[in-house]
């Protein structure tokens, strides 16, 4: 993996919660001095102006997390193209040299994918990616059956033919990204459009774990490279979107089921 340049450092933390002793002043520690022009201090008494107030800036946190989550996007990303490989440690710093940022960001992605069962944590040296089996993709695949067959028949029995017309666009679109033969952008495109048609169901718990499960079942096998699924599998994949579709408009429980299921175990077999 290739190291970029190196990035800036943290310019500070944030403040701790406001306390008796004023905005962003732990309780029972003395008002910072913070020096002013004419050599006056904040918070101190003079005979020529009355006590100034101590106003503490806060570090902004949206920038902050705007970082992490961009490191986090593009972590993920690395994950389903290959670019981290099952097995392999990497660390903060050197991660942070890619990416052109300080280490801090990198490992707070890394905690969160730590969460998400991507990596785990291995002490005074990083993160390693976790290596998975055949079985544990064909679990994910029967998991994810169980989730999405029974919600898709309910939605083809109740959603009007305009609301899956709609959704067309990103039926579409996942072609398109499996023609540029780029597992990350397919990837995301393909959750992006089962993620609408789950939403349909109004259940927003439901939602979040079946993203959860699809990104997971998106990872690669050990010893699976970032081509082991060519863009011929990728785009005919993505035609079944199309053809869900169709069978939904049509109310064709029997198709849906069938299309739902294959789809699924397809993606698991296809690693």
């Amino acid at each position: 993996m290739e190291q970029g340049a190196q990035g800036s450092a943290d310019t500070g933390t944030p403040w701790a919660a406001a306390g008796p002793a004023g905005p962003g002043v732990p309780a029972g520690r003395a008002q910072p001095r913070v020096p002013q022009q004419g050599g006056a201090v904040c918070g101190e008494h003079t005979h020529s102006e009355p006590p100034a107030p101590v106003v503490a800036r806060a570090r902004p946190m949206v920038q902050r997390a705007s970082v992490r989550g961009q490191i986090l996007d593009a972590l993920r990303a690395a994950l389903v193209a290959g670019d981290l490989r099952p097995g392999e440690v990497y660390s903060g710093p050197v991660l942070g040299e890619r990416f052109g940022v300080s280490a801090t960001p990198v490992r707070e992605a890394m905690q969160q994918l730590a969460l998400e069962g991507a990596v785990e944590v291995v002490p005074n040296r990083g993160f390693r990616v976790v290596e998975r089996g055949v079985r544990e993709l064909a679990e994910l695949a029967e998991v994810r059956a169980l989730i999405e067959i029974p919600v898709m028949l309910r939605l083809a029995r109740t959603v009007p033919a305009e609301r899956w017309a709609e959704l067309r666009p990103l039926a579409e679109a996942t072609v398109r990204a499996a023609s540029s033969g780029c597992r990350a952008t397919y990837a995301e495109s393909d959750r992006g459009f089962h993620r609408a048609v789950l939403s349909l169901s109004g259940n927003e718990q439901l939602v979040q774990i079946a993203e959860d499960l699809h990104r997971r079942a998106q990872w690669p096998l050990v010893g699976g490279g970032p081509g082991l699924r060519g863009r011929a599998d990728l785009v005919a994949d993505a035609h079944e979107h199309s053809a869900l579709l169709d069978a939904l408009v049509a109310r064709d429980l029997d198709v849906v089921r069938a299309l739902v299921g294959e789809h699924v175990a397809g993606a698991a077999a296809a690693g």
